[in-house]
């Protein structure tokens, strides 16, 4: 399957530049999203869709980078974008959601339940309704039958194709998830914020304290956490050819990726 990294969603805080990546996978089904990033109804109304995070993260909110625009860059409709897997509910990875009101949304069960269903009060402060009162298809995943690369809870999502697994990784939300992707020739893995900055896996770059400080008030659970943050560090350590880790908010990790490297 090609693959195509896009940035749906610069944003400016206090820390160094970041980004919103996104993966676009040509599939046999249709094309299929790996999170949205900011879309075009955030920027027409970014009060109520944001709410008060946007001025501690400052999207830039520019409408080409929306995954609406780059897909019709790229030659194709925003219908053609049958399926979109997410990682997790915060704004900036749901954002496009209702640019692409066809599309089956992908989740675990636990994301779902503590964002759309039946959230705790800290997670009703967390999400955005906005987001999906368009009335989104929402299907629920329970990643418990196989594993992958020595994640233990991880499903293959054949309704979509073979070749897309969603890893559970919960910690920074509750039902948080990985999105690995076979391209043929390597696996892409999407690790959502299940970290934030590349010194996290490499043990060298210096995470800026201010980032850190942000991953860690953010958490849902500080201490699984951590205990991803080991579990993905050893995988790259193991610097395994076929695999490439990317998130969605390094711009170092993002460039590398559209470099191939």
């Amino acid at each position: 399957m090609k693959v195509h990294h896009l940035n749906c969603g610069t944003m400016l805080p206090p820390t160094d530049a970041l980004v919103c990546h996104v993966l676009l996978i040509e599939a046999p089904s249709g094309l299929v999203l790996v999170d949205s990033g900011y879309g075009l109804h955030d920027i027409a109304d970014p009060g109520r869709r944001l709410g008060p995070v946007r001025h501690l993260v400052r999207p830039v909110l520019q409408a080409e980078e929306t995954a609406a625009r780059q897909v019709e860059a790229l030659g194709f409709h925003r219908d053609d974008v049958r399926h979109i897997v997410v990682t997790h509910f915060d704004v900036d990875h749901i954002g496009g959601l209702s640019d692409f009101p066809g599309a089956q949304v992908h989740t675990t069960a636990a994301e779902a339940l503590g964002s759309v269903i039946s959230p705790s009060r800290r997670e009703r402060m967390r999400y955005r309704s906005a987001q999906w009162a368009h009335g989104p298809k929402i299907v629920e995943h329970t990643p418990d039958g196989e594993a992958w690369r020595g994640f233990a809870a991880a499903k293959e999502l054949d309704v979509i194709a073979p070749g897309i697994v969603l890893v559970s990784l919960p910690g920074h939300t509750r039902g948080h998830a990985c999105v690995a992707v076979d391209t043929g020739t390597r696996w892409i893995l999407h690790a959502g914020d299940s970290f934030y900055h590349h010194g996290t896996l490499d043990g060298h770059s210096p995470v800026p304290r201010a980032l850190r400080t942000m991953e860690n008030l953010v958490a849902y659970d500080l201490k699984k956490v951590r205990a991803n943050h080991a579990r993905l560090a050893e995988l790259h350590r193991r610097d395994d050819a076929d695999l490439v880790i990317v998130n969605a908010h390094d711009p170092a990790l993002y460039e590398r990726a559209r470099a191939g490297a």
